[in-house]
């Protein structure tokens, strides 16, 4: 099946959550940009903003067609129309591993690197989802695949250096390096060693130097006038990302040793491949003195270990962060495995392979009669499947459930200034900040048109703030103890005609406790852990007239605070 058809199925399919940043980083900006409503977060809305336009607006031609054609009152498609673009764009990985196989391995291994791809869990997880590392991968994948990975001081210039396929390179690292700023780490090396490879031929070094002097100038123009118009003054949001991120505030959002990405990060990556990734690394470093070893491979390596331990220096950590070099990683493991069905066989000649399947017998035979490995190794890789389909229809997917709650009530497309009817169906969000979508999800911009309508807690970083063992966002503050957040900020009792709320949650930007002021929406929004008996809330709830009318979730999915399932209480004294 093609890559893009699998990509597209995987990213309608999915409705779980994985990380805020798929939604509040992508798609709520494109939808605040477009329909002019929307949550921003604290990195568009600083004083130095961190997040330029360009990812989100790809998605804004998507949001645009829907406004025009009106199409964006239907939900599904409001919905639907993201994921199929970045179904799309996830694609590209695939494609480019393929492609990057055939140049660095052969033909022969081609099929296997892209089944390792299209198998991949976390490929499966992350790859079609609104992430900017999703595309940064993608791009980077094609980048991959044209650059002059066996280039070396030995090699004729003439064979090393081809100016198209280089400028093809330059390009899509250029724009993965807007998408990411920090995916240069990788492109630092790589044009750094090419470069260093070119030092004989002084014409060619300094027409590539050249190349790549005038597609970095352009791509940094590009962010410039495209922030600038966004934002509405001069910008450079690249140098604004890497200024914060050498501050303490990645640190905010959790710290990690030094070994993370070794010990956690890529056995989740690799998966069921690990072996085999093990397996060609071995080999490589094995036949590196060989007068036939592969100097691709080599270069390859010698990214993946700069890569890791530049990435190992910072304290914030996540998976995702290094899902860039997850191709790479895939190469040396179609590598493993069609060398290992080889070994200790005469290989046996496609016409007579093709002449021995029988069409009917679809089974695991048939399935793996095109890919050159072993059986058991096939057996093995799809380990992972059952896995896949639960990451992406099941776990913690109450988060994504949760908002046809809020769709199926009731609620006019706006609040008549002088209608008789005044708006009763505020709500309010009960858990840690971004545990759901936003508008991108909802679109109802009744909702938005009052602030206080609809609130959720606030989770602002400490900008300008050094010690980080004294701050407490407003999520923290609620969690220490939830009834006497309560008791402080909310009224003693409910208001039937569910004023919005004055001050539900700290500005974009506003850091440390404040003085919060609530009204009792209609309804509560909150996770099943929140009900546990040592907070003491579900009594208060049921006081004030409160009921459960919505349940959604496994008690186990999540972890923390965010535990228990998703729940909607709704204000209906008896």
């Amino acid at each position: 099946m093609h890559p893009l058809l699998v990509r597209i199925a995987i990213a309608l399919a999915t409705r779980t959550v994985f990380q805020p940043d798929e939604y509040f980083q992508a798609l709520e900006p494109a939808h605040h940009a477009v329909f002019g409503y929307g949550d921003l977060t604290w990195e568009w809305c600083a004083a130095r903003p961190i997040r330029s336009i360009i990812y989100p607006a790809i998605n804004l031609p998507i949001f645009w067609a829907l406004k025009v054609t009106g199409l964006h009152k239907v939900d599904a498609f409001l919905i639907a129309a993201p994921k199929v673009l970045h179904g799309a764009l996830a694609a590209g990985t695939d494609i480019g591993v393929g492609r990057l196989a055939r140049r660095t391995l052969g033909t022969d291994y081609v099929e296997t690197a892209v089944f390792l791809s299209l198998t991949n869990l976390f490929n499966t997880l992350a790859l079609s989802r609104s992430l900017s590392n999703s595309l940064e991968t993608s791009l980077s994948s094609i980048a991959f695949a044209y650059y002059p990975w066996d280039a070396s001081p030995n090699m004729s210039p003439s064979v090393m250096y081809n100016r198209r396929n280089l400028l093809k390179a330059i390009l899509f690292s250029a724009l993965a390096c807007m998408v990411r700023p920090t995916n240069a780490v990788i492109w630092l090396f790589l044009y750094g060693k090419l470069l260093w490879s070119l030092r004989g031929y002084k014409t060619l070094a300094s027409a590539f130097l050249r190349d790549l002097t005038g597609i970095l100038l352009s791509a940094l123009s590009v962010l410039f006038v495209v922030d600038t118009v966004y934002y509405r003054r001069p910008i450079l949001t690249p140098l604004n990302f890497i200024l914060t991120n050498f501050s303490s505030i990645p640190l905010f959002y959790g710290s990690n040793p030094w070994h993370y990405y070794l010990t956690q990060a890529l056995p989740i990556l690799c998966a069921t491949s690990l072996p085999f990734v093990l397996h060609g690394v071995y080999t490589t470093v094995k036949a590196r003195h060989s007068p036939t070893r592969n100097v691709a491979l080599q270069t390859m390596l010698a990214t993946i270990v700069w890569f890791i331990s530049v990435y190992s220096f910072a304290g914030h950590k996540e998976w995702r962060f290094i899902h860039p070099i997850l191709p790479l990683l895939q190469i040396f493991a179609a590598k493993s495995l069609v060398e290992l069905c080889h070994s200790g066989q005469k290989r046996i000649p496609a016409s007579k392979k093709k002449s021995r399947i029988s069409p009917k017998k679809p089974g695991v035979q048939a399935l793996t009669f095109s890919l050159p490995i072993r059986k058991e190794h096939f057996l093995f890789l799809l380990l992972t499947i059952p896995a896949s389909l639960y990451v992406v229809l099941g776990y913690c997917s109450a988060p994504i459930s949760v908002l046809s709650y809020i769709r199926s009530l009731p609620l006019p497309s706006t609040a008549l200034p002088n209608s008789s009817m005044p708006f009763t169906d505020t709500i309010g969000f009960l858990m840690p900040c971004h545990s759901t979508p936003g508008q991108a999800y909802i679109h109802r911009p009744v909702l938005t048109e009052v602030p206080g309508r609809m609130w959720s807690l606030g989770c602002e970083p400490p900008l300008n703030v050094s010690d980080l063992s004294t701050y407490h966002d407003q999520t923290d503050v609620f969690y220490q103890s939830p009834k006497r957040y309560i008791e402080k900020h909310f009224p003693s009792s409910v208001d039937p005609a569910f004023p919005p709320s004055p001050f539900p949650r700290s500005l974009p930007g506003q850091v440390g406790e404040q003085d919060w002021k609530h009204e009792w929406p209609r309804h509560l929004i909150m996770f099943g852990e929140l009900l546990k008996d040592e907070y003491g809330v579900k009594e208060l709830f049921e006081e004030k007239g409160y009921r459960e009318v919505w349940k959604r979730g496994r008690e186990w999915e999540g972890e923390g605070t965010k535990t228990g399932g998703v729940r909607v209480w709704r204000w209906d004294p008896q």
